[in-house]
């Protein structure tokens, strides 16, 4: 599919020249209210809303371009992560294996930060990740306590934001069956442009309404 990104290299190439090409856009996002759901279903709801979020970067093809030895790459699968808080109230990093399975995949994703805040030193797994294989991720964190309206992520190299960083907020209700919540997208702009942040938010609905609905996830490729 590298085909598509080559349309588009111009664009790369003029944002990979500046000192950061980040694109970072904190925004409402509207969703389906899977928390009842989730409650009858007894899954936790940040692990279902992980599990819909990164589904959904799998199926927005910008959203899997990386650069590795300075080339442009398309990822397949995703190694799931977030951060947790530990007992202290500081934070650590989960890490897991993909399932397509929904309830697999809450399973892992609770073992993991059940293990990850039980750390009082900094979970340096990742460390241990292949060059490729550290591309294979998307920055994940929730900050449930606040509405906010702005977030700046932290990277490692302002000149290569390659690894898309998404946080989201506190729900609220709204009307009609629907909730809110604070969302922010922070990824390399010669990839992702506004639109595809918009194609983002409505295949996360999308793959939340699947997800109540039974519907098996099409995860990361073998």
């Amino acid at each position: 599919m590298m085909q598509h990104f080559e349309r588009r290299r111009d664009r790369f190439d003029l944002f990979d020249r500046m000192d950061s090409p980040a694109v970072n856009i904190c925004f409402t996002m509207a969703l389906p209210d899977f928390r009842p759901w989730c409650k009858e279903q007894g899954l936790a709801v940040f692990h279902v809303m992980l599990c819909a979020v990164l589904r959904a970067v799998l199926k927005i093809e910008n959203f899997r371009y990386r650069i590795l030895d300075g080339e442009v790459i398309e990822i397949e699968r995703l190694v799931p992560s977030f951060t947790v808080m530990n007992q202290h109230g500081d934070l650590n990093f989960a890490q897991f294996d993909w399932s397509d399975d929904v309830r697999e995949f809450v399973a892992r994703g609770r073992a993991a930060g059940a293990k990850a805040s039980a750390m009082t030193e900094l979970n340096l797994k990742y460390r241990t990740m292949l060059p490729r294989e550290a591309k294979e991720q998307v920055f994940v964190t929730c900050i449930p306590w606040l509405d906010f309206t702005s977030i700046q992520h932290p990277t490692t190299t302002l000149a290569v934001p390659d690894i898309p960083s998404l946080a989201w907020g506190r729900f609220r209700d709204a009307a009609n069956g629907q909730l809110q919540l604070p969302f922010s997208v922070q990824a390399h702009h010669g990839f992702v442009d506004g639109y595809h942040i918009h194609l983002l938010a409505q295949q996360i609905a999308a793959e939340l309404e699947a997800i109540m609905q039974g519907q098996p996830g099409q995860g990361p490729s073998d």
